[in-house]
């Protein structure tokens, strides 16, 4: 069963320095339909303008994982991590038993886009930890590439939930294939450009859950970039 989640009804907060869409309940948005899906609990597309960004601010008991889509973002923490991420870069941080940190656009001209993704960690309490890592245009193109999981493998990030995060960026009529086993859920996010999720079209910003174990064939119409995942 594939269910839609289209762009346009996703909540939203324009804040003049932040414009957000929200796929799940976030902050003062609450819909009690859409309140994650499995293990995933926030996808965030935000774009932060020039020169501003979120304060310092905490986080409990959450893998918080953040995927660059175009600007930079300043990133620091009560770990002693401090870096700058940008097009192509993806972090992630195990918040833990609590993280403080800060986000801001890098540059002075230039909006930063990028999503903010959130996933419930398999148990609370963890020590809280960060990376980052690169995955170039050819490593997504016409592929699915493993950029999150849960044991690291091919050299993705690591989390501390049974979930798998694959990157792709398709050329105009290419596709690619993912087999759902049973006992797992998808979820497929468009960041841009229109694809084909089986029998569903999907636009920018659209998502879409899948709950029953099949084959599931993502076909782009036009140049597109997408993240998958697939979750217990």
């Amino acid at each position: 069963m594939i269910a839609v989640r289209r762009s346009n009804d996703r909540g939203a907060v324009n804040m003049g320095w932040l414009n957000a869409k929200h796929s799940f309940s976030f902050g003062n948005y609450y819909d009690p339909d859409h309140m994650g899906f499995g293990p995933l609990r926030v996808i965030n597309e935000d774009r932060i303008e020039p020169s501003q960004g979120f304060g310092t601010h905490g986080h409990k008991d959450m893998e918080i994982v953040t995927y660059i889509i175009e600007g930079a973002l300043e990133h620091k923490d009560s770990m002693g991590n401090g870096s700058v991420i940008r097009r192509g870069d993806v972090q992630r941080m195990t918040a833990g038993t609590g993280v403080m940190h800060s986000e801001f656009n890098h540059s002075a001209e230039v909006q930063t886009h990028l999503l903010q993704i959130w996933l419930l960690p398999e148990e609370s309490g963890l020590a809280p930890g960060y990376e980052d890592k690169t995955f170039s245009e050819a490593d997504k193109k016409n592929q699915l590439r493993l950029i999150v999981s849960r044991d690291a493998r091919d050299g993705s990030l690591q989390i501390n939930q049974d979930a798998d995060v694959f990157a792709s960026v398709l050329d105009t009529g290419a596709s690619v294939t993912h087999q759902l086993r049973d006992g797992r859920g998808a979820w497929v996010q468009v960041i841009r450009g229109q694809v084909a999720l089986n029998s569903e079209k999907l636009d920018a910003g659209d998502g879409a859950s899948v709950s029953t174990a099949c084959e599931l064939e993502m076909t782009a119409l036009e140049e597109a970039e997408f993240l998958l995942f697939d979750m217990a």
